[in-house]
């Protein structure tokens, strides 16, 4: 008898058939999440640094504008990663 994540499962491999990736596939996979990883890290390093930098002056506003825009961004980096890999999984 089969459980009832086995029975989803199935259904869902009957509407989304798995793809196969060839392996430049993988491999531009890779590059972009290195990519963007990197990118990522820019960001957070340099907008952390600012939000330290406006405490150190008691600027809390300014502090709390640098994490809106630190959330802004990460959203937006994964967003546009997300859909490169997209991209490359439909060739």
């Amino acid at each position: 008898m089969k459980s009832a994540y086995e029975l989803a499962m199935e259904r869902l491999a009957k509407n989304q058939p798995e793809t196969k990736l060839t392996d430049a596939q993988k491999q531009e996979l890779a590059d972009i999440n290195a990519r963007y990883e990197a990118r990522l890290a820019e960001r957070k390093t340099f907008l952390n640094g600012k939000i330290k930098e406006a405490e150190a002056k008691g600027d809390l506003p300014e502090a709390d504008q640098f994490r809106t825009q630190l959330r802004r961004d990460v959203a937006t980096l994964n967003e546009e990663m997300e859909a490169k890999k997209e991209a490359v999984r439909k060739k």
